[in-house]
């Protein structure tokens, strides 16, 4: 399955995006899907799971401000960002979840002060 992460640009602090991870095929069989995150200089970073049965966990850093939602009828998993912040910049990655699938290009996410 191919995973493709749209949605990312430049935001003021304060702002909202939504982005959005279109799969190749169906994506029911798939237990977990994730959002992780990766800022220059730093590791990749775990921000979302969500879970076949709507099940979500959260990164402490961006709890009460993301929201991960899984449509499985339209083979997508979109993440909500809202009261973005100048440090949740980075290349976000949308990918199973604990899996050795390969990651794709992500989509860059840039929060200005």
């Amino acid at each position: 399955v191919q995973l493709q992460a749209s949605g990312g640009g430049l935001v003021q602090a304060g702002g909202s995006l939504r982005l959005s991870c279109v799969a190749s095929r169906s994506i029911w069989d798939i237990d977990a899907l994730a959002w992780y995150r990766q800022a220059s200089g730093k590791a990749r970073e775990e921000v979302a799971v969500v879970t076949r049965g709507g099940g979500t966990r959260y990164a402490a850093s961006v709890k009460g401000r993301f929201t991960i939602t899984r449509d499985d009828a339209k083979n997508r998993v979109d993440l909500q960002m809202n009261s973005l912040k100048p440090e949740d910049t980075a290349r976000y990655y949308c990918n199973i979840f604990q899996s050795a699938h390969p990651w794709g290009q992500g989509t860059l996410v840039t929060v200005s002060s």
